[in-house]
């Protein structure tokens, strides 16, 4: 074989395979359609559930363990004026904690999920040798089947 049949071999192998055709990339863009209408659904109102175990988990782990922290260092919960803030900051009002060694979360009280503040209150009205703790949760008011709360 010459060089001159060779090239002209090597050029038209190359000329033939070069890219894809319309109907490859349609058939690929139906796969991934089809993929994509199956996995979706699955995955469509899982953000509210999860947003419900975060505010479940802050209520439990992160307030729970501060606010037994401060009760072992203080002889009591804080008060419902003390709020959640006494785990930050020393509080000035009564009962004043003389072993008060915060703080005892590293930020700021966190908003719940939905940006809302936590309602605290101690005496709780469930837990009334405790404190209760609530979420409202998506909707922001009490009440509704979808508070997440610590009793």
């Amino acid at each position: 074989m010459d060089t001159k049949t060779t090239c002209a071999r090597a050029a038209a192998v190359r000329a033939g395979a070069s890219g894809f055709t319309l109907i490859e990339v349609l058939l690929v863009v139906v796969i991934i359609t089809i993929l994509a209408s199956l996995v979706v659904p699955r995955f469509v109102g899982r953000t509210e559930e999860a947003r419900k175990a975060a505010a479940k988990a802050q209520i439990e782990t992160a307030f729970g363990s501060a606010l037994d922290l401060y009760e072992l260092d203080n002889g009591q919960y804080p008060t419902t004026q003390q709020g959640l803030a006494a785990l930050r900051e020393k509080p000035g009002t009564a009962p004043v904690p003389n072993n008060w060694k915060g703080p005892y979360l590293k930020k700021d009280a966190p908003r719940d999920p939905w940006g809302n503040e936590y309602v605290y209150r101690c005496p709780g009205v469930h837990n009334m040798d405790g404190y209760d703790l609530v979420s409202y949760g998506p909707d922001g008011k009490e009440g509704g089947g979808d508070d997440i709360e610590n009793w």
